[in-house]
């Protein structure tokens, strides 16, 4: 890559697919299907095991760093879940891995002599040995590079030892078995990125294997995988908490929202009844009222009568009495 295509990338990792007005790459936004949602989260293994021994090629869904960059500025906003989606991706990955080396292993049980269980062990214990030496040795080259001189001192003095109870290992191994049958490579699969590994390495060979690039690539992936399943359990775990919540507060609401109806209901009653109350009350005044008022008029009539029977009767006493005088 030309140092102008570096800056390019670095530029686009930076600030994204709006650094410089280009309207053609915005047309393709991060949450599109066709992007590697493993890319985003910087875990896919076509970019992880590149330029290894299993290459995997151009990944099959767009790879771009400004859609990093995006999807980064996004996040910070909001929860974008696409965790879940770069796990799925690993796991199928890593299973697909697991199951090549189940097959190597296999094939070499077919194709190797068969050992006793002892031999066996003495064979695994070796093994293990060479394992640990190759990782310290790898660890060793690393701290060398960036500088760290006395930690890769201390990290080579650990390697010494392991040799010491290697040594003891491969002489307790040869006794057990003849020896034109311990001169035969007796083959490992590796248990984290499925390559062969001899019983009778080199220190050289080991370094080389565990401090590869497709070594580390696959510890790389398997640590993503493990972090992203963590990262998704406490997501959903948080999701299922904030679900639970909501429906609590709409319960509660709900519960608080009737007790109020019944209220309103029971004032609605309640003030019903008080206006038929006062109708009654003011029915009862008023027919009460008008009672009284015909009982007055009644009497206001019969005092009316008496009162022209009794001037009748005078006039008519009068009469009679001027009649026989």
């Amino acid at each position: 890559m030309s140092a102008q295509a570096q800056m390019r990338a670095l530029l686009d990792q930076l600030m994204g697919t709006a650094r410089d007005g280009d309207e053609t790459r915005q047309r393709v936004k991060f949450t599109d299907d066709r992007v590697c949602k493993s890319h985003l989260l910087d875990c896919c293994p076509h970019d992880i095991l590149a330029g290894t021994r299993m290459d995997l090629g151009e990944c099959t869904k767009i790879h771009d760093l400004a859609l990093r960059a995006d999807y980064e500025i996004a996040s910070k906003e909001r929860d974008l879940f696409f965790e879940l989606d770069a796990m799925d991706h690993l796991e199928s990955f890593i299973a697909e891995c697991d199951r090549r080396t189940e097959l190597a292993k296999k094939r070499l049980a077919e194709t190797q002599e068969e050992i006793s269980a002892e031999v066996s062990a003495k064979a695994e214990k070796v093994h293990e040995l060479n394992e640990e030496i190759g990782k310290l040795l790898a660890k060793a080259e690393q701290l060398g590079a960036e500088g760290n001189v006395d930690e890769s001192q201390k990290i080579l003095m650990e390697v010494e030892k392991v040799r010491a109870k290697k040594k003891e290992a491969e002489e307790e191994y040869r006794n057990s078995m003849p020896a034109s049958s311990f001169q035969q490579q007796k083959l490992r699969v590796c248990e984290v990125c499925s390559a062969y590994l001899g019983l009778h390495d080199n220190d050289r060979r080991l370094a080389d294997h565990f401090g590869g690039k497709l070594h580390l690539g696959f510890i790389q992936i398997r640590e993503k995988l493990d972090q992203l399943r963590k990262t998704v359990a406490e997501k959903q775990e948080k999701r299922n908490q904030d679900r639970l919540r909501r429906r609590e507060e709409r319960e509660r609401e709900e519960r608080l929202s009737r007790r109020s109806g019944s209220r309103t209901r029971d004032r609605r009653r309640s003030r019903s009844r008080d206006r038929r109350r006062r109708r009654s009350r003011s029915t009862s005044r008023e027919r009460r009222k008008l009672s009284r008022s015909r009982s007055r008029e009644r009497h206001r009539r019969h005092r009316s009568r008496s009162r022209s029977h009794s001037r009748g009767h005078r006039r008519a006493s009068r009469d009679r009495s001027a009649k026989y005088k």
